[in-house]
């Protein structure tokens, strides 16, 4: 079954004892035992819920594995993951990574006696810039907010010889661009609050695992952490991946047709997109994903304003987060990577002159005029 097709029915009606088309909402904290000696499937809310193993089926479908989990945020997914390391354990990470990750990499990690190391560009790692303590590859691909491109199957062939993980946020490019499992990935998750979502009005996280040792693994930490998806948000979250496919198609789209304005407009002096940093980057966007999203990040000239140029601004919404319906613009300094010390945002490319654009589905010809408006507003 085509993807288009598999998120809209990956959960049929039959599953349901009334043949509901919409997943029941089971809202019960606790489930009544038929006795001492026979306990049913369920039993407290946070163990596991009907309408929450709904959703995880369906993510489980959709990425082709067996075993799909749901999380309060995405950031709940992702300590879970890194909860399952311990003491004196290294993860390799790319450097410009969502600030929250690198917020808990960078506290929590040393309270746990874990280390990390940023990696510049994972295209450049070879087998001898590992050593033994690391037991795992954390990559964004492509990364926030420069849209850097890794290549996974490079990775994987690297670290599966060594017997470590690859963990893939795949929140930007989402099942739908990108199938990281496909390329040999071990753990793929999701900030669903994004695009799976779609709407801004859910706040969530997905992890998804095809081996049944990690799974085992995960289950137990989402039972003991108690960190899960409520039934009305997994609810919710069915309902906005039903139209995944079409409005990723749509935000796409209009993208493209921006990028192209953007890449003509004299104001622009670096536009960032997956692909564009070098060919070699673009031959990769190529070869693992069949579409570049619906997010890029630009800098504008010095005889440009970039703090006017935000506030002329009609359509585009000055907030963090993406994947939503409407266009919105960051400012990652300040935003999204303000737990990166100012001199780690240099060096990466965060400057103060950097703002991340997130298209929605607006008229394409609405949004480029907006941009025009107020580029000519903010030029000195």
């Amino acid at each position: 079954m085509k993807i288009e097709s598999l998120i809209v029915q990956g959960i049929p009606a039959k599953n349901n004892e009334n043949g509901a088309i919409v997943p029941p909402i089971y809202l019960a904290s606790t489930y009544v035992q038929p006795s001492i000696e026979e306990h049913q499937t369920y039993a407290y809310g946070r163990g596991g819920n009907p309408t929450r193993n709904a959703l995880e089926e369906l993510i489980s479908k959709i990425e082709g594995v067996d075993y799909g989990f749901a999380f309060a945020s995405g950031m709940a997914a992702t300590t879970t993951a890194f909860n399952l390391f311990k003491s004196g354990d290294k993860i390799l990470v790319n450097s410009n990574v969502y600030g929250g990750t690198y917020r808990y990499l960078d506290t929590v990690f040393q309270q746990q006696e874990l280390s990390y190391e940023l990696v510049d560009d994972f295209n450049l790692l070879s087998e001898e810039d590992i050593d033994t303590t690391v037991k795992a590859l954390f990559i964004e691909t492509p990364s926030n907010p420069l849209l850097q491109v890794t290549d996974i199957q490079r990775l994987v062939a690297i670290a599966h010889q060594k017997g470590i993980l690859i963990i893939v946020d795949n929140t930007f490019a989402t099942p739908y661009l990108q199938k990281p499992f496909e390329l040999g990935a071990d753990i793929v998750l999701y900030s669903a609050t994004k695009y799976l979502s779609g709407h801004a009005d859910v706040i969530a996280g997905l992890l998804t695992v095809a081996d049944s040792g990690l799974a085992a693994r995960i289950k137990h930490l989402q039972n003991t952490l108690g960190n899960v998806l409520s039934p009305f948000d997994s609810y919710s979250l069915i309902r906005g991946i039903k139209t995944l496919s079409v409005r990723m198609d749509r935000q796409e789209a209009n993208t493209v047709k921006i990028l192209a304005f953007l890449k003509e407009h004299e104001a622009i002096a670096r536009l960032n997109y997956p692909g564009s940093a070098s060919p070699e980057e673009a031959a990769i966007q190529k070869k693992q994903t069949r579409g570049n999203g619906s997010v890029f990040s630009i800098e504008l000239t010095e005889e440009y304003n970039p703090l006017k140029f935000v506030e002329e601004l009609d359509l585009f919404d000055l907030a963090v987060s993406l994947g939503g319906v409407e266009s919105l613009v960051c400012h990652p300094s300040t935003m999204t990577h303000e737990s990166y010390a100012i001199e780690l945002q240099e060096k990466i490319g965060i400057s103060a002159g950097l703002f991340r654009f997130a298209i929605g589905i607006e008229h394409v010809d609405d949004l480029i005029n907006d941009l025009a408006q107020a580029l000519d507003l903010a030029k000195k």
